[in-house]
């Protein structure tokens, strides 16, 4: 506990300098939090979801994906095949964690093979078994969740034939345990979160200026591979290539793809466009995915016209609207449908498409909507809010602009805390259109 406290005012002092860490450091954070999760965090899941053994298996390079969120920090793969042990006794308070490996798993989970005195991987998981007559024993298969069907068809099946015939009945999906584990934040993992996300704001802010572009010159394509440099130039990794697109009183509005994959290439920006971006960083085994947009000022403008700023308005009530209808054991199908019907009641136009994001960036958890499925989404939409779960607040609206007689949709994105004391945006919300370029008040306009 004490070395946590002092992890937490270390990260909190390289957050007000908007320090990125070297690398050994941020081993040091990495392995720190998986120590904190695996002592603290899992014995509640394990309890809560009625698992006294979760059992995950791995190949090297065909990691199941929550495998690969246990990693040690100085492991970018699993070794060989990699064997996991969690066996947690509620009555004496114990959680072990073993590797049925040749190898220690890092500092945390310590191995318990001995390949001279047992040569067989898997004899010895079934000793490891017998050992502790465990009640229930999770594996990883899942058919709603991807994330948490990470066990693979010829392990699942050596691991059943090698099973005495009185544990097999004691063998069920710990799909609910790998949700938990994937989309539980802690508190140290929240202080990290402000400072991603408060990066992921500082990069947009700066493509969206006259740093980056220059009107009548400048492409979206050329914006979207300036983010990627900058990225890359702090050390930092994109978990999906950025996209910028434009609306504008010319063009007419495509369909909800129009800014992922049919929009055209190398579009010019110009004076007058609303541009809009989708952008989101990995830094610290956690994810960013933000939305936000800026309008190019023309000749003597200091300011978007109003219709735009009463347009993102609109985007920031459907936000609220859907946020206030968060609630811990509602499922993503009804925050989402309750939203809808308010927002239509409201003369609105809403689209929500929201989802988790953690340790991956569309990850597990409640679906609350996606483009395609404004009724609802099957399995993980039935899904029910937790607490202590982040999420991309993403949506849009769509805004008739009778000045360039047609509609427009405003896309926002954010990352969202769920927790005890109800919603809040990780490090606020977009509220004010940016401009390209910014106004500098001495010079007049």
């Amino acid at each position: 506990m004490k070395f946590l406290t002092v992890l937490f005012c270390f990260i909190s002092i390289t957050i007000s300098s908007q320090q990125i860490l070297p690398e050994r450091q941020r081993a040091e954070v990495v392995d720190a939090i998986l120590k904190d999760r695996f002592d603290n965090l899992l014995p509640k899941l394990m309890d809560a979801t009625g698992f006294d053994m979760w059992i995950l298996i791995s190949r090297e390079y065909n990691e199941d994906p929550v495998l690969k969120t246990m990693l040690p920090a100085t492991w970018l793969n699993a070794r060989r095949r990699t064997i996991i042990v969690f066996y947690r006794n509620k009555e004496e308070n114990t959680i072990e964690k073993l590797a049925v490996a040749r190898y220690n798993f890092g500092k945390n989970i310590i191995s318990a093979w001995d390949k001279e005195k047992e040569p067989n991987q898997w004899k010895r998981l079934m000793q490891i078994i017998d050992e502790r007559k465990p009640k229930t024993i999770g594996l990883n298969y899942s058919d709603g969740f991807n994330i948490c069907d990470g066990i693979v068809k010829t392990d699942y099946e050596v691991f059943m034939n090698s099973l005495p015939k009185s544990y097999k009945s004691k063998v069920k999906s710990a799909e609910q345990l790998a949700i938990g584990w994937i989309e539980t934040r802690t508190e140290t993992e929240m202080v990290i979160y402000n400072q991603l996300v408060d990066i992921t704001h500082d990069i947009i802010s700066e493509a969206f200026s006259e740093k980056v572009i220059t009107a009548g010159i400048t492409t979206t394509t050329d914006v979207e591979w300036w983010m990627r440099d900058k990225v890359t130039s702090l050390g930092l990794e994109t978990w999906f290539h950025p996209t910028v697109d434009v609306q504008r009183s010319a063009e007419e509005l495509g369909n909800h793809l129009y800014a992922f994959s049919n929009r055209p290439e190398d579009m010019v920006i110009l004076p007058g466009d609303l541009v809009h971006c989708d952008f989101g960083i990995t830094y610290l085994r956690l994810n960013t995915d933000c939305q936000e947009l800026a309008y190019v000022l023309k000749p003597n403008e200091t300011e978007p016209p109003k219709y735009l700023q009463d347009a993102l308005q609109d985007g920031n009530r459907v936000q609220d609207i859907f946020t206030s209808n968060f609630e811990t054991g509602k499922t993503g199908n009804q925050v989402l449908s309750e939203s809808l019907e308010e927002g239509k009641a409201e003369g609105l136009r809403p689209a929500i498409y929201t989802h988790p994001l953690g340790t991956y960036g569309h990850s597990s958890g409640t679906t609350l909507g996606m483009w395609d499925s404004q009724g609802g989404v099957p399995d993980t939409g039935d899904y029910p809010l937790h607490e202590n779960t982040v999420y991309a607040i993403e949506l849009n609206t769509t805004v008739t602009i009778p000045e360039w007689k047609r509609d427009i949709r405003i896309m926002l994105e954010e990352a969202g805390f769920w927790g005890e004391n109800g919603f809040r945006y990780v490090n606020g919300r977009q509220t004010k259109l940016l401009t390209i370029p910014r106004v500098k008040d001495h010079q007049g306009n």
